[in-house]
């Protein structure tokens, strides 16, 4: 009998909460397996998915984003072993399934932190609230290709924002196998689009996308294409979240910048005693 070949697994991307391949029909070899290769019509596609996702996610209580998210966690706990097994050190996936955890902890009370009553002269009451930007893109940090991966995508949804990924070019498998886990914790389909292959190609349609709200450029490290990102971004006013220094600590306390900046604030104001 001849040595049996072993079928190697394909990864596809993830849009609308399902498992597409590349519009084009390409896919490149990485981390010995078979990788999709996005294209940019594939990054207006996993926009469109995106915004139809807004209205029900922004408008689910924040107590339900809290506890979908803890759900992801549990997701990814459960498969830790298949995460190691693809190269990422046990520490990592602890510390990336701590995150979910820490990030859904706070789905029902940064309201509280960041919004609250203003004082005003007259008899009204003037409340400031905040409320999600729309549809955020994201360059995902090369490494840690876990933590980094979900210290980006975690405090973009928990506040109802939906977004479209474009994940670790070079270690794309975390990416494709978290979009896996993301597909089984009840996230509604769309509020997470990941896309794999190359920065340069699906970047640029992202950053001058007229329906992207914000872009997160995390894993942009060339100074350059930062510089182009931005330009191209600013057509729409879209909120910009620059570069990450080199030697930036992603086990350390994220803190609320990365929620806070992609929330814009809305003021009420109600007349008292009616």
């Amino acid at each position: 009998m001849s040595e049996r070949v072993a079928v190697r697994k394909t990864y596809k991307l993830f849009i609308g909460g399902k498992f597409p391949r590349s519009e084009s029909g390409r896919s490149y070899l990485v981390q010995s397996s078979n990788v999709s290769l996005a294209s940019r019509k594939d990054a207006r596609d996993a926009v469109v998915a995106a915004r139809a996702a807004v209205k029900g996610w922004a408008g689910a209580t924040a107590y339900n984003r809290g506890q979908i998210l803890y759900r992801a966690a549990e997701m990814l706990e459960g498969r830790r072993e298949q995460f190691v097994a693809l190269g990422i050190p046990g520490d990592e996936v602890d510390a990336a399934v701590d995150r979910w955890v820490w990030y859904a902890g706070w789905a029902d009370k940064l309201a509280q932190v960041y919004g609250g009553a203003n004082p005003v002269a007259g008899p009204y009451f003037n409340i400031s609230a905040p409320e999600p930007t729309g549809v955020v893109a994201v360059v995902a940090p090369e490494r840690p290709a876990l933590l980094g991966l979900v210290s980006v995508i975690a405090p973009a949804i928990v506040t109802g924002n939906t977004v479209v990924v474009a994940a670790s070019p070079s270690e794309p498998l975390a990416a494709v196998t978290l979009a896996e886990v993301l597909a089984t914790s009840d996230l509604p389909g769309g509020v997470v689009n990941i896309l794999t292959g190359a920065i340069t190609e699906t970047a640029p349609t992202l950053a001058s996308h007229m329906d992207v709200n914000a872009i997160d450029l995390t894993g942009v490290t060339d100074a350059s294409l930062a510089s182009e990102l931005e330009v191209k971004a600013a057509e729409n006013l879209k909120r910009v979240l620059r570069p990450a220094p080199a030697d930036h600590d992603w086990s350390a306390d994220p803190g609320l910048t990365r929620m806070t900046t992609l929330l814009e604030t809305k003021t009420v104001w109600h007349p008292k005693g009616v």
